[in-house]
């Protein structure tokens, strides 16, 4: 019986460390799922709400790409959650097995004690087994025996207890588990539902470009053109900033580099130490559209770099400094809408496409300081803030530095911007 008490503890132990893994599992699958179903909130709401303005069909069919790719990672996610529940399922009905196996062996084990026990029961046989001792050290010792038997007696039944509560409980998380399950694929199927007419309407939409490529491809190009002459104009007062503040500290180089003085330092440090908690420039948004190198939709010889993220977001929304700094530099963009950069130390924050401005160069911001408002294209029908990180004068992707208390999203499959 020791032996099999020792296997049984150890079985336990592991099957204990592995449900717990999977539980851990469990509910950062669901934590990620229950972001994504946020993000598919804000997305319908500042995208697809009814009463924006009538949008064109190049801003459609970019909305609708991020939606799909939103939609996606949400049964990807949902499938996640589904076969982890199955295997913890088969795990539970395993143990639920084992559980009983080992049941029924204390129950039959403590049948044969009581029985073996109630043969023996009388006190004068308890007696006559002490007073047959040969000397005080065996009645002792046998006194001790008495004693022990009738405390593993004693065990014996609060393990019987404590196995069957355990697999009561079991069962119960068991039966909550085939619940979630059940639960889990009703909500995929509508999602797949709705992926599916989303897939519909992405392929309606393309028709229709496609039936007039000319025409926007000639945009594409265009937009292109102006984000990169728009490039050119921050890089350029990114690098008259780094001059002019290396020439103040009173030294001279040219290798794109802040010379920090030691307030300097300390405010970079700490807008380093925020990677992935800075607050966010805007109140509620979502980001439509990433950093980096991508290939236009509708036209495949055209690949954009993105040094921007672009955060959809509602209509009048206020632009909020993401960290404590100084307006670095304003810039107006010919034929376009102006934008601020803020320095944080060998850091610069971004601020593109605002209507209005509430500050000037030289001044002092605190986090969450409200800078502007978002302009609203009233022509596609939406509201963008471009938002940029650098480090000195390398552009950086601003997800990584944003906090996660926004939604967005991981995987955008075929998104375009003009």
């Amino acid at each position: 019986m020791k032996r099999l008490y020792i296997l049984f503890f150890l079985g336990c132990l592991c099957c204990s460390m592995s449900v717990s893994a999977q539980s851990d599992k469990q509910k950062k699958l669901e934590a990620q799922r229950q972001q994504i179903l946020r993000e598919m909130k804000q997305i319908n709401a500042l995208l697809f709400n009814k009463k924006k303005e009538q949008k064109s069909e190049m801003t459609l069919i970019e909305d609708l790409n991020y939606k799909v790719s939103v939609r996606k990672n949400l049964i990807r996610i949902t499938n996640e959650q589904a076969n982890l529940l199955t295997r913890e399922i088969n795990t539970n009905q395993r143990e639920i097995t084992s559980l009983r196996t080992q049941l029924q062996e204390l129950k039959d084990d403590y049948a044969a004690m009581i029985v073996k026990s109630y043969k023996s029961k009388s006190e004068q046989s308890k007696v006559m087994f002490l007073l047959s001792s040969e000397n005080f050290k065996q009645a002792y010792k046998r006194l001790q025996y008495i004693k022990q038997y009738a405390d593993y007696q004693k065990e014996q039944g609060e393990a019987i207890k404590t196995k069957t509560k355990e697999l009561q409980e079991l069962n119960l998380k068991l039966s909550e588990q085939k619940k979630d399950k059940d639960k889990l694929i009703k909500e995929n199927r509508v999602a797949k539902r709705a992926l599916e007419k989303e897939l519909k309407q992405h392929e309606v939409l393309m028709a229709s470009i496609k039936s007039d490529m000319s025409k926007y491809t000639a945009q594409i190009q265009k937009k292109k053109q102006e984000r990169d002459r728009i490039d050119k104009e921050i890089d350029r007062l990114i690098r008259e900033a780094i001059a002019a503040s290396n020439k103040k500290a009173g030294k001279k180089t040219s290798t794109g580099k802040f010379v920090l003085t030691p307030e300097d330092k300390i405010v970079g440090n700490s807008f380093a130490a925020n990677k992935g908690n800075l607050g966010w420039p805007v109140s509620r948004g979502v980001i439509k559209g990433k950093f980096g190198k991508r290939r236009s939709l509708t036209d495949a010889s055209v690949t954009n770099n993105y040094k921007s993220i672009q955060i959809a977001t509602e209509s009048n929304a206020d632009v909020k400094a993401v960290f404590n700094g100084e307006v670095s530099q304003i810039l107006i963009v010919k034929n376009g809408n102006p934008a601020v950069l803020i320095r944080h130390g060998n850091y610069l924050s971004v601020y593109m496409n605002l209507a209005k401005i509430n500050v000037k160069k030289g001044d002092k911001i605190t986090k969450g300081q409200i800078i502007g408002k978002v302009f609203t294209n009233k022509a596609k029908g939406e509201t963008l803030l471009g938002f940029r990180i650098y480090k000195n004068d390398k552009a950086l992707n601003p997800e990584y530095w944003l906090a996660k208390h926004l939604t967005r999203t991981t995987t955008y499959p075929f998104l375009v911007f003009l």
